[in-house]
């Protein structure tokens, strides 16, 4: 079907022989249309190549236009930078830029990309001044990621974007096609109308660029466990969770790699002891360490954290944002090549670096908000996020995903980690 464009094929065929289902009924429309598209389906469905798909048609069909996009954090944008920068653009010979906070390339920079990567908040700062700005004008396709996340703080800022590009290219005389990433929705007609997304009519041949794929379409089968824990004071009931967070991975996941979503810096040390205690327990305190210690011994000599420092010896990982650069990504490879075979990770994690996990455990559902002085739930875009991360395509045949939630919400959640998920613009 790529035929006609080498690079592209063989882009792909390093990768795999054939696409997903998900992919082969939306391929038609993405790359042969320049319909508007919603594209709702579940973590790990390989939503990637199918903002790929679109952009390879923008290239085909709009030479010297350029493709913008959004990703909600820039842990998202990083890896969409760092995964583009080394395969997809090198092959086809485009450029890529980063534009966020932390990152202003100068305007000819701009000018010339290709594909700009960018946060919503951002490229809204930008495209106010779409008039001054040629690359805002450029652009032929506008690619929103997570936009699931309508509904949450960020929804004012997404709709500004959808609005803004549909007056530029009113004004431009020309066409911007969006293409919408989410996770499996419960009112796609309603988001997919706003986007912009034609209905197929009755009798007509045209094809829609409305998808939507239910949970259970998922490429890598998942199992979802939900355990309710009582208790009305947060910090006793994290406790309660820890021996069973032990007998998940040791019933799930005796030799493979675990993840364990966490809501605090604090947690993720305090839920690493409490796991290394049960360990020792059961006689087998390093049974979680997939290397000789003498060959990880060096690499602790050079680890900042004290407290990563002990618990990497038993074979288990923290993550959180207070880590020194050096330390996460050491981290990182060592969970990545299988070495430590549990990692404990706040939950910005879930939105961030592709880590392959075997098991996933959302040890509770709730954070602690500064601003309101109280413990509020994770919205459930995040929990589903972090289920997604069990069982990614490239690295597991099944996956499973443990939930432990409030015993008063257990139902709440029941309801909505097995139903399509319901957007409301904020």
């Amino acid at each position: 079907l790529l035929s006609e464009w080498p690079a592209a094929e063989a882009l792909y065929e390093r990768k795999f022989t054939h696409f997903n289902a998900v992919q082969t009924q939306a391929f038609h429309t993405l790359y042969h249309t320049d319909n508007n598209v919603l594209m709702g389906a579940p973590t790990g469905s390989g939503k990637t190549v199918i903002a790929e798909l679109a952009i390879l048609r923008a290239f085909r069909e709009h030479p010297g236009r350029s493709v913008v996009y959004v990703a909600p954090l820039k842990s998202l944008v990083r890896e969409r930078v760092d995964d583009w920068g080394k395969n997809f653009c090198p092959a086809l010979g485009k450029s890529l830029v980063e534009l966020t906070g932390d990152h202003s390339p100068d305007l000819r920079a701009l000018l010339k990309a290709d594909i700009i990567v960018t946060t919503p908040e951002k490229w809204d700062g930008v495209s106010r001044a779409w008039a001054n700005r040629a690359y805002v004008r450029r652009a032929s396709l506008v690619v929103i990621d997570e936009i699931h996340l309508l509904g949450a703080d960020r929804g004012p800022v997404l709709e500004a974007i959808v609005s803004r590009m549909r007056h530029v290219a009113g004004r431009a005389g020309c066409h911007i096609r969006v293409v919408g990433l989410s996770t499996a929705l419960a009112n796609a007609h309603d988001l997919g109308a706003w986007l912009g997304v034609e209905p197929v009519r009755k009798g007509s041949m045209a094809s829609s660029g409305l998808f939507n794929f239910r949970p259970s379409v998922r490429p890598i089968p998942m199992e979802v466990h939900i355990q309710g824990y009582p208790g009305r004071f947060y910090c006793p009931r994290m406790a309660t969770m820890n021996k069973p967070c032990y007998s998940a991975i040791r019933q799930h996941s005796p030799l493979k790699p675990t993840l364990i979503f966490v809501a605090s810096r604090r947690q993720t040390r305090l839920t690493a002891l409490d796991i290394i205690a049960h360990a020792a327990s059961d006689e087998a305190p390093r049974q979680f360490l997939r290397m000789p210690l003498e060959e990880l011994e060096p690499m602790l000599e050079r680890v900042s954290d004290a407290s990563l420092r002990h618990t990497l010896q038993f074979g288990i990982g923290l993550h959180h944002a207070g880590l020194k650069e050096a330390d996460r990504k050491l981290v990182e490879r060592l969970f990545l090549e299988c070495k430590v075979q549990v990692l404990v990770s706040t939950s910005t994690l879930a939105w961030g670096v592709n880590l392959p996990a075997h098991l996933v455990i959302v040890k509770g559902t709730e954070f602690y908000d500064g601003a309101r002085r109280q413990y509020v739930d994770f919205p459930i875009t995040d929990v589903l996020q972090m289920m997604g991360r069990a069982g990614r395509p490239q690295f597991d045949t099944r996956g499973v995903a443990v939930i432990m939630v409030h015993e008063p919400k257990k139902s709440y959640y029941k309801r909505f980690l097995y139903e399509p998920f319901p957007v409301e613009s904020s």
